[in-house]
C-alpha cells in the first residue's frame, strides 16, 4: 500500500517556531515529526510514499531527498496555492490510481497501529476509513458519531461547546479508495473534512470510522508542542528516541560531553555533539539539540532547546523554548512559556516574562526585563472570543496594550482603506479601551467613524445603512463593573461568525499585523447624524397614528444607559406621557448588581400599579433587553413576554414564523399553534438568531432572555424597538397586556447547573449522545418526557458547567427532571 503523507501545513500558530521552517519540520526529540511518521509507515510495512508539500517544501524535499537513506521511495507533490486536504491529494492522483491508498498528517504525533486500521477498511468494504480518536477538547477537530458496526452517522468539523455531541474525533488519518478521485476536480479547492466526507455521507456510500487506541497529538500549538516532547521522552507515545539511553533515562547521542558533577534528572535527551558543562542542573523532560551547550551552573527545567544554541553561565529556563542559534547570556532567565525564535540574542541578566515570543534575530540588551513580544507581540490567552464577544477583568485581561492590538489585529482581516465604526457605552473605562482600538484600526490602514455614545441598537443600524464593513461595541458588563465586554460586527450590524471570530483570533495570535504606509493610514472621524438616522427609520416602521390613539402611560426604567437620549424624544412623537426612573446616565451605577437591578424592578412594578399605569418597561444599559410589568403590576417572566409577543405578532402575520432558541419554553408552540404559526428552534448563540432573523417568512426572533429581533426594522437585538412594537399591536387588537399573560397556558420551567471539568465535556455530550440517540437539539442534548415535559443539557460555552433546563406542568416535577439529569450529567464524569 502506498502512504500519503500531508507535509503542506505553515503551523501559524507555532510561530516563532515556523518561521523558517513548515510545521512538519518542526523537531520533536531531536528529529522532524514528519520523519517520526515516516518511521512508523516503515514499521507497518509502508515504504512507497508521496508527500504533499506547499509551504517552505523545499526544506521537506532537502531533507529527505527521494527515501532512499530512510529506507523508502519518496515522491513530492506540490501545491502552487492551498488546495485543500483533498485538492493537495488530487495532484498525486495518477501515482495512486490502482489501489487503495492510507493518507497521514505530515505533522501530528502518532503511534496508532496502521496495519489494524488498513485490515478493518479491507473487511468493511469501505470507500473512506476515518481513524478516530477520544479527547478531552474536541472544539478544534471534526467530531464524529458512529453505529455500532463502525459507520458514520454525524460529523461537525470544529463545533463551539454548545454544538458539541461526542468527544470522538477525526484525528486525520484515513485509508481511500481510489474511486474518491471521481467525486471532484483537478485544481480545485477541495477538503476531505468539510467536502468529500459529507459528500460520501450524504450519497450513502460505505463511510466507515475506526477507534483506535495508540497515542495521537496534533502539534498544532506551542504548549502542544511542549506536551509532545515530553510525552516521547516519558514513554507515552511509542517511537524510536534518537540515541541510547545511558541510565536515568537520559538518551545520548554521538559526540555528547557531560562534565562529572553535571546534574541531570531524567527524561533528558541531548542531541549529538551537545554539551553540558560542570554544576549545571538539567531537570527533565527536557531536551537539547545537537551542538548545544549549557554552560557552568545553568538550570534548564522543562525545557526545549533547538540545535547550536548556547545557555550561559547560571542562566535559567524554566518551562521555555530556545530555538536553533540562540545565545542566552550569563543569568538570563526565560520564565515559563517563553519561546525564542531562531538567531536571537539574549544578553546578560535579560529576563524574558513568561507567554513572551521572541520573532527570529532579535536582540535583548543587558539587563533588559521585556514583558511583550518583540516585534509581534505576545499571545497572553488561549483564544480572544467568548459568548459576549472578547471578555475579560479590566486592565488586567484587558489592557489599553490588547485592545490597540485588538484593532490592529480586525484591521488586518478588512480590505485597506474601508470604514469601521466603534461605540462605547458611557462609564470612562470603556472610553480608554476604545481609545485603544481605534488606535490600532488606523494602523492597519482602516478608516474609524467615531459614534461616541449610543445604544447597541442605533450603532448596529448605523453601521447596517452606511458603507461601514463592520463595527465595535465596547461597554462594562451589565453585571460585574470590573469586566469589559469587546463585541464586534459585520456589515450587516450583526454578530460577526465564528470564522471571522477565528480569523481575528489567528491575527493576533501569529502577531502578523498589517502596518501601511503613513499614506495609507486610516482616518479618524466622527460620525454624523447617528441617533437621527435611527429615529427616522424607527418611526416608519411602526403605525404611529395607532400607538398615538392610545395615549399610553408608562413608567420607565432606563438603566442609566444610553437609551434615555434616543427614547425620550421618540416617546413625545408617539404621544406617550413617561414617569422616568434611572434616567441619569450615572457612571457610578452603570453596571449594577442582580440584588440592585431585582431590587429596580420591585420598584418599578410597584409605581407601574400604584399610578395605573399601561405599562412599566426596564432596558439593560446596552438597550438590547426588554423587561416588561403589566398594567397589574406584574413583572413578566422572559418566557411570558416571549409568548406574549409571538401571539401578538402570529395575530398581525397569520402563517409567519417565530424564532426562539432550544432553551425557550414549550408554551411559544402552544401559542404559536393556536394563531396558526410556525415556530422554529434554533442554537443559542445570538449569531445564530439573529441570521434567522434574515430567512423569509420569519417576523420575530426571542432570546428567551428578553432580547428581541424585528426583522422589519433589522436583524438585531433592540430593545427600543421592541418596546414601541409592542405598543403598536396592544392598540392594534385592543388588548391589554394582563388579559394576554392570563390566556397564556400554565408552564415551570427550572434550570439548574452542574460542574464538569473541561476534559469531561466531550466524553459528558458523547454518553448523552449515545444513550438518548434521538434527542439531539441545535445545540445540547433535548429529551422530550411526555407531550410538554422536557429536558435540554447544555455545555456551557465558556464556563466548565452544564446547564440542565427542565420544564413540566408543575415546579415539582420540573425540579424532579432538572435534579434526575443532573445526577446523570454527574455519573457520565466518572
Amino acid at each position: 500500500m502506498k502512504a500519503v503523507v500531508m507535509a503542506g501545513g505553515e503551523g501559524s500558530r507555532l510561530r516563532p517556531l515556523t518561521i523558517s521552517r513548515p510545521k512538519p519540520m518542526v523537531p520533536i526529540v531531536g528529529r522532524p515529526v514528519a520523519e517520526h511518521i515516516l518511521n512508523l509507515l516503515k514499521e507497518h510495512g509502508i515504504t512507497d510514499v508521496i508527500m504533499t508539500v506547499q509551504y517552505l517544501a523545499s526544506n521537506i524535499e532537502d531533507y529527505f531527498g527521494d527515501g532512499a537513506q530512510f529506507g523508502m521511495r519518496i515522491r513530492y507533490s506540490r501545491e502552487e496555492s492551498p488546495l485543500g486536504t483533498a485538492g493537495s491529494v488530487k495532484n498525486a492522483e495518477e501515482w495512486l490510481r490502482d489501489e487503495p491508498f492510507l493518507v497521514i498528517s505530515g505533522d501530528a504525533l502518532t503511534d496508532f497501529n496502521l496495519t489494524k486500521i488498513i485490515e478493518f477498511h479491507r473487511e468493511k468494504q469501505a470507500m473512506a476509513t476515518l481513524t478516530l480518536a477520544h479527547v478531552a477538547n474536541p472544539l478544534e477537530y471534526g467530531v464524529i458519531i458512529t453505529d455500532d458496526e463502525g459507520h458514520i452517522t454525524q460529523f461537525l468539523e470544529k463545533p463551539s461547546w454548545a454544538q458539541v455531541f461526542s468527544d470522538t474525533i477525526n484525528t486525520g488519518i484515513y485509508v481511500l479508495d481510489p474511486a474518491i478521485f471521481d467525486y471532484f476536480e483537478r485544481d480545485i479547492v477541495f477538503d476531505f473534512s468539510t467536502d468529500l466526507f459529507p459528500m460520501l455521507l450524504k450519497k450513502g456510500d460505505p463511510l466507515y470510522g475506526y477507534i483506535s487506541d495508540g497515542y495521537w497529538c496534533d502539534v498544532g500549538n506551542l504548549s502542544e508542542y511542549m506536551r509532545a516532547n515530553a510525552d516521547a521522552l516519558q514513554g507515552h507515545v511509542q517511537l524510536k528516541i534518537p540515541g541510547h539511553n545511558i541510565g536515568g533515562d537520559i538518551w545520548t547521542e554521538q559526540g555528547v560531553e557531560l562534565a562529572e558533577d553535571a546534574q541531570l534528572f531524567g527524561p533528558i535527551y541531548l542531541g549529538q555533539s551537545a554539551r553540558v558543562l560542570p554544576g549545571a542542573q538539567i531537570h527533565g523532560p527536557c531536551v537539547i539539540g545537537n551542538y548545544s551547550i549549557v554552560d557552568a551552573h545553568a538550570k534548564v527545567d522543562r525545557s526545549v532547546v533547538w540545535n547550536s544554541s548556547y545557555i550561559g553561565e547560571y542562566a535559567e529556563l524554566r518551562g521555555a523554548i530556545a530555538g536553533s542559534h540562540t545565545s542566552i547570556k550569563t543569568k538570563a532567565v526565560l520564565f515559563e512559556g517563553a519561546v525564542v525564535g531562531d538567531d536571537c540574542l539574549i544578553d546578560e541578566s535579560a529576563i524574558i516574562q513568561p507567554g513572551v515570543k521572541l520573532w527570529p534575530k532579535k536582540a535583548i540588551e543587558n539587563g533588559a526585563v521585556v514583558t511583550s513580544s518583540i516585534i509581534w507581540g505576545n499571545q497572553g490567552r488561549r483564544t480572544l472570543f467568548g459568548r459576549f464577544g472578547v471578555t475579560g477583568l479590566v486592565n488586567i485581561d484587558i489592557t489599553p496594550e490588547l485592545a490597540a492590538k485588538l484593532g490592529a489585529a480586525y484591521g488586518a482581516t478588512l480590505k485597506k482603506g474601508t470604514r469601521v465604526c466603534v461605540n462605547r457605552d458611557a462609564h470612562r473605562t470603556p472610553r480608554m479601551i476604545k481609545r485603544a482600538m481605534i488606535a490600532g484600526l488606523p494602523s492597519a490602514g482602516i478608516n474609524v467613524h467615531d459614534l461616541e455614545t449610543v445604544p447597541l441598537p442605533v450603532a448596529r443600524y448605523y453601521v447596517r445603512t452606511t458603507d461601514a464593513v463592520g463595527g465595535v461595541h465596547i461597554r462594562l458588563a451589565p453585571n460585574d463593573p470590573r469586566t469589559i465586554d469587546i463585541k464586534f460586527f459585520d456589515q450587516n450590524g450583526m454578530d460577526i461568525s465564528k470564522a471571522t471570530e477565528r480569523k481575528i483570533e489567528n491575527m493576533y495570535f501569529r502577531e502578523d499585523f498589517r502596518r501601511v504606509y503613513l499614506d495609507e493610514i486610516g482616518d479618524i472621524a466622527y460620525a454624523p447624524n447617528v441617533n437621527d438616522r435611527y429615529r427616522d427609520a424607527y418611526l416608519k416602521a411602526l403605525d404611529v397614528k395607532a400607538i398615538r390613539s392610545r395615549n399610553y402611560q408608562l413608567v420607565a426604567d432606563y438603566g442609566h444607559g444610553s437609551g434615555v437620549n434616543v427614547l425620550a424624544p421618540l416617546f413625545n412623537q408617539l404621544g406617550c406621557e413617561v414617569i422616568a426612573i434611572n434616567s441619569t446616565m450615572d457612571e457610578s451605577r452603570y453596571s449594577r448588581s442582580i440584588d440592585d437591578i431585582t431590587r429596580d424592578r420591585q420598584r418599578l412594578a410597584e409605581i407601574t400599579k400604584t399610578l395605573d399605569a399601561h405599562l412599566g418597561i426596564s432596558l439593560d444599559t446596552s438597550c438590547e433587553k426588554l423587561f416588561v410589568v403589566d398594567e397589574q403590576g406584574r413583572l413578566l417572566d422572559n418566557n411570558e413576554l416571549l409568548a406574549v409577543m409571538t401571539d401578538l405578532l402570529l395575530r398581525a402575520n397569520p402563517g409567519a414564523t417565530v424564532v426562539v432558541p432550544v432553551t425557550a419554553s414549550g408554551v411559544v408552540e402552544q401559542v404559536a399553534e393556536r394563531a396558526k404559526g410556525t415556530v422554529k428552534r434554533v442554537g443559542v448563540a445570538q449569531q445564530v438568531l439573529t441570521s434567522a432573523a434574515t430567512q423569509a417568512g420569519v417576523v420575530l426572533v426571542g432570546d428567551a432572555m428578553g432580547g428581541f429581533v424585528f426583522p422589519s426594522l433589522h436583524p438585531a437585538f433592540d430593545a427600543l424597538f421592541s418596546l414601541a412594537k409592542l405598543l403598536e399591536l396592544l392598540a392594534k387588537f385592543d388588548v391589554k397586556l394582563a388579559n394576554l399573560v392570563n390566556d397564556l397556558p400554565t408552564f415551570f420551567q427550572v434550570r439548574k447547573f452542574v460542574d464538569c471539568p473541561w476534559e469531561y465535556k466531550g466524553k459528558v455530550m458523547r454518553l448523552l449522545s449515545e444513550n438518548y440517540r434521538d434527542s439531539h437539539a441545535a445545540d445540547g442534548v433535548r429529551i422530550q418526557n411526555g407531550k410538554n415535559d422536557w429536558v435540554l443539557v447544555l455545555p456551557d460555552a465558556d464556563r466548565p458547567v452544564f446547564t440542565i433546563f427542565a420544564e413540566a406542568r408543575s415546579h415539582d416535577q420540573a425540579q424532579a427532571l432538572a435534579d434526575r439529569y443532573a445526577r446523570v450529567v454527574a455519573s457520565f464524569q466518572q
